[in-house]
């Protein structure tokens, strides 16, 4: 497969991907504040700082409120990951490999970005925003339905699920980090019920709070760490989106799992590995914030790789072997 190609629908998935995960912070943290206790001030800023834009959230607006934040991370423009922006950037990138995806798929990605672009113009996010948000949802869970039933399971089926997974991974590490930073106001409210509201909004972040309690019951923090970081079975854990990721790259160069060949396949099964063999006590021990922090650089190192290895142009005359999948 042409480098441009598997980089467009790579591309592609990661940003469907990202538009679901903003509106899924924005509509939790709505459902949130009508339980929070009256008077309590409401917490917009950790919403910017899961998707990594404070500073450019910070040029365009004087304030974190909620009208502020939510324009800024759902039909902002100038912001690279809002809802918008990053559904426009999808399209492109369906546009440029038409001839590889579906129709039934364009048509899909196409259909979404004119729905939400109509509704920066008319303004319905803000006479209903809970519907705004469940329709970008949707939309985002129609279009994984429809690339796994239309695409051929091949060398793009796998870009596509890769970019998606890894996508995945990293929104979940960012929820959990700013939830234990940035979203409790002090330490004197951990374990009271402000702190389970919060753990709570966090697991409907992730779609996670059924399967949560069908696994562990009542909300300990401890328990909602190890289930979103080292479940091997929830779809949104980071240790099953990096497992799946794992197999669809190794699917993609033939190389056995459990071997590499590049620097992809070793950054990624180390850090599969890694996760297979750490427990929540280790985590917890040397500290949630260190611990992601550590995992959200390694994420970025396996996109780098991923980058140099299939899609970065090199000079003609380069080895066979560094031409994998082109």
């Amino acid at each position: 497969m042409l480098s441009r190609v598997a980089n467009a629908i790579y591309w592609m998935s990661r940003y469907m991907e990202r538009a679901e995960n903003v509106a899924r912070f924005i509509d939790v943290n709505l459902q949130m504040m009508l339980d929070l206790p009256s008077g309590l001030n409401q917490q917009w800023q950790p919403l910017v700082s899961i998707s990594g834009d404070d500073a450019v959230f910070q040029k365009l607006y004087s304030a974190p409120t909620r009208e502020n934040v939510i324009k800024f991370l759902a039909l902002d423009g100038e912001n690279p990951n809002s809802i918008l922006s990053c559904l426009l950037t999808a399209r492109e990138n369906a546009r440029t490999v038409r001839e590889v995806i579906s129709s039934e798929l364009w048509e899909h990605v196409n259909t979404s970005y004119l729905t939400v672009n109509a509704a920066a113009s008319t303004q319905s996010l803000i006479h209903s925003p809970y519907s705004f948000f469940a329709e970008v949802k949707k939309a985002s869970h129609l279009f994984d339905g429809v690339a796994e039933a239309t695409m051929l399971h091949g060398e793009g089926w796998h870009f596509y699920r890769m970019g998606r997974l890894l996508e995945r991974a990293d929104k979940t590490s960012r929820l959990l980090d700013v939830k234990y930073f940035i979203l409790l106001p002090s330490v004197s409210d951990v374990g009271t019920p402000l702190d389970d509201i919060q753990w709570a909004a966090v697991l409907r972040s992730a779609s996670a709070l059924e399967m949560y309690r069908k696994r562990h019951g009542h909300i300990v923090p401890e328990d909602v760490v190890e289930f979103l970081v080292l479940d091997r079975e929830f779809p949104r854990s980071i240790h099953f989106c990096l497992a799946e990721a794992n197999d669809s790259l190794h699917a993609i160069s033939g190389t056995p799992i459990g071997t590499y060949r590049n620097s992809a396949e070793q950054q990624l099964g180390q850090l599969r590995a890694e996760l297979a063999y750490t427990d929540r006590q280790q985590i917890m021990s040397r500290g949630l914030h260190e611990f992601l922090d550590a995992l959200q650089t390694k994420l970025n190192a396996v996109d780098q790789c991923i980058f140099d290895t299939f899609f970065a142009l090199r000079p003609v005359g380069s080895s066979a072997s560094d031409r994998t999948s082109q």
